[in-house]
């Protein structure tokens, strides 16, 4: 009998304790789930419910193979956009809990809505699926995509016939491009390789595989040490320009109420990376350092009068022609010229 009341309170200790964990984990998902969307910027703490830190010997977060015990949007360990996590409570009762997070972390400033008008127009040839544009001087570079019709071309602004054409192989889908010195770095969506040129001839001197953290190769710039490259994310990968498939480093871009997924078509201009993102009729402004949005273009009038016959027409050509902003995008008939504000 007495053997019986003991296994019976263990029994009843066991239950309570499942049932105290449950309401934690419970406690800690709907506090998770309520800041998804609010998100947290750097330096705020995680004030974790009563629930849960009443009843925790202690508790860490994990990033993979990254933990740390302190409860603060550290940039050490946070970056700008969606992180996921793992929290790790020890009980007070010796239990081990997990449960999996997604901290969203938005920059503390919001971005500016930066003026402008259009000073002047270009004829633009719509056959051209663009996806890396720049201008040197008064000569245009542009890289346009699609398997069958990838190009290289060259050509004056004003006027839509190229002097100069690379044609890409039959299975080449090109992306972003940048000039460094004579040559030209140019991108392939998902080909995992990248092509270098000389500037002058448009012919290809060498290629390189892309960094094993590229699922895809999106836009490309050259800020006069690196190159700088996006995926797709919202993250920038700044690379070694004499090995290309090396990265330096990664920044990640935050907004203050938006995670800039799929930022696309990239330039480099005056310690700014200026960006557009795929589907999306504006264009940021970036702290390379950072990653924070400071500015943005709205570009919707332009846009909505180009996408009218094909929604995947988007905006996606940014070049500096002196102070202002040349931008176009695929199969765009028109450049518009942009004096900032």
């Amino acid at each position: 009998m007495k053997r019986s009341l003991i296994a019976g309170f263990a029994v009843f200790l066991l239950l309570v304790s499942c049932k105290d964990d449950r309401k934690m984990l419970d406690s800690l998902a709907d506090y998770n789930n309520s800041m998804e969307e609010k998100g947290y910027h750097f330096g705020d703490k995680l004030m974790l419910p009563q629930e849960v830190t009443d009843n925790a010997e202690s508790i860490s977060i994990s990033f993979g193979d990254k933990e740390t015990s302190g409860l603060t949007i550290d940039p050490k360990f946070f970056r700008f956009g969606e992180n996921n996590v793992t929290f790790n409570i020890k009980t007070k009762g010796g239990e081990t809990l997990n449960q999996d997070a997604t901290i969203n972390v938005f920059s503390k400033t919001p971005e500016k809505n930066i003026a402008y008008e259009i000073v002047a127009e270009y004829p633009h040839d719509p056959k051209n699926f663009v996806e890396g544009f720049l201008i040197e001087g008064n000569t245009i570079y542009e890289s346009d995509g699609l398997e069958k019709a990838s190009q290289l071309i060259k050509y004056t602004l004003g006027s839509t016939a190229p002097g100069l054409v690379e044609k890409q192989p039959a299975e080449i889908f090109s992306e972003g491009i940048t000039v460094v010195g004579d040559k030209i770095y140019q991108l392939t969506y998902r080909n995992k390789i990248g092509f270098v040129y000389d500037k002058n001839t448009l012919k290809k001197i060498s290629e390189f595989p892309l960094p094993n953290e590229f699922g895809e190769g999106w836009g490309l710039t050259y800020d006069g040490k690196n190159l700088i490259a996006d995926t797709g994310s919202n993250d920038l990968f700044f690379l070694d320009a004499n090995n290309p498939s090396k990265v330096v480093k990664t920044v990640s871009v935050g907004g203050n109420k938006e995670i800039y997924n799929q930022i696309n078509e990239l330039e480099y201009h005056n310690g700014f990376i200026y960006a557009n993102v795929w589907h999306q009729p504006y264009i940021l402004k970036i702290n390379p350092t950072t990653g924070e949005v400071v500015g943005k273009f709205d570009f919707t009038k332009i846009t909505e009068e180009n996408t009218k016959v094909d929604t995947e027409h988007v905006l996606n050509g940014i070049a500096f022609k002196g102070e202002n902003m040349l931008v176009t995008g695929k199969n765009w008939s028109k450049i518009y010229e942009i004096a900032i504000k």
